[in-house]
């Protein structure tokens, strides 16, 4: 059997703009006519994985950080918060006139003021990343399928993302739904600029997990690529860690091998060093 590989999307298979490399689609399709299989793991709700992506050719998606598990076309695994713990956190957030939005596999829905307060913070995430020129971003070049005005109060979502005005924004939150899991994200500690809010339990490695268990594969054919420290556990859990160059300090420390950026070819860099095409 060939290898499995998990590739995280934002910042490790397209930049921060949503460009995805040639030559990384090119690497993807040569390393499955080799015979391995590869799979995104994203935080991204299957909502957000657009037509480009699955062009590519998949052999399927961990998505919303790990709460939902797919292998061609079939569900394995799929957490989801309750429609009352979806109405407690939409209330909750208005009250502390928070804007968010709600991640589904059947679209992104926003809050009444999302578009216009998260605009900067999108701005600032995709500044921090490395890129220039970013004052001419707006949510809908970030989110092109984001739905404005749709009903909030939901039984189909994956995980909540929310716009900090405060890093005690996401303290309270946090403090507030103990029955979740609540995470930070666009930068570390204090600078992070998005809380979010998920079922318990999950994350990417757990999620590897149930597909490995699926498909009967063994751990030690996996190679994980990530950029963030949300794709700690998933580099952890593999056999083998690839972090990209435009990544955090922390992922790279533990990461087995570190390549170029996203847009300087990192990923099909990486897929020769590790001889899968």
């Amino acid at each position: 059997m060939g290898k499995i590989i998990f590739i995280d999307v934002d910042g490790t298979l397209v930049d921060y703009e949503n460009n995805l490399p040639q030559s990384a689609v090119e690497a993807i399709r040569r390393a499955r006519e080799n015979g391995h299989k590869v799979y995104i793991s994203t935080g991204r709700s299957k909502a957000e994985v657009y037509q480009d992506i699955w062009d590519i050719g998949l052999d399927g998606m961990i998505g919303g950080n790990g709460s939902y598990v797919e292998d061609h076309g079939h569900v394995i695994m799929h957490q989801m918060i309750t429609k009352e713990q979806c109405k407690n956190i939409v209330d909750w957030l208005h009250l502390r006139g928070l804007e968010f939005y709600l991640e589904s596999n059947n679209g992104l829905f926003a809050s009444e003021a999302f578009e216009t307060r998260a605009e900067v913070t999108i701005q600032e995430y995709s500044k921090r990343k490395g890129k220039e020129d970013t004052n001419h971003l707006t949510v809908r070049d970030v989110f092109p399928d984001m739905i404005f005005g749709g009903e909030l109060y939901r039984s189909d979502v994956n995980k909540v993302s929310y716009v900090l005005d405060s890093y005690q924004d996401f303290l309270d939150t946090k403090e507030h739904f103990p029955d979740l899991e609540s995470g930070t994200w666009g930068g570390k500690g204090e600078e992070a600029l998005f809380g979010d809010l998920s079922t318990k339990g999950i994350s990417k490695a757990n999620a590897i997990k149930h597909l490995l268990t699926f498909l009967q594969a063994d751990l030690s054919d996996t190679i994980a690529f990530g950029d963030a420290k949300i794709d700690i556990p998933m580099l952890q859990y593999c056999s083998y860690g690839v972090a990209m160059g435009s990544g955090g300090n922390e992922i790279k420390e533990m990461a087995d091998y570190i390549t170029d950026d996203v847009d300087q070819d990192g990923l099909y860099q990486a897929f020769i060093k590790l001889k899968l095409i």
